[in-house]
């Protein structure tokens, strides 16, 4: 093996559930972005009790907001 380790303990003799446990947390942070699941799309019943962005008419759309 030529390569260096990804990770070394440079200090201190940690027991493998330790060593273990910091593997999984920089597996974990190693997780891009984008394989991270999305919350779910909020439901049509969701969506219509939330105000709406954009002006219902042309007429209001001369009304300041």
């Amino acid at each position: 093996m030529d390569e260096e380790p990804l990770v070394s303990v440079v200090r201190g003799t940690p027991t493998p559930e330790e060593l273990a446990a910091l593997v999984c947390v920089v597996a974990g942070r190693s997780v891009s972005g984008d394989s991270r699941s999305r919350p779910p799309a909020p439901t049509p019943w969701t969506r219509s009790a939330r105000p709406a962005a954009i002006r219902p008419s042309w007429r209001s759309s001369a009304q300041p907001r």
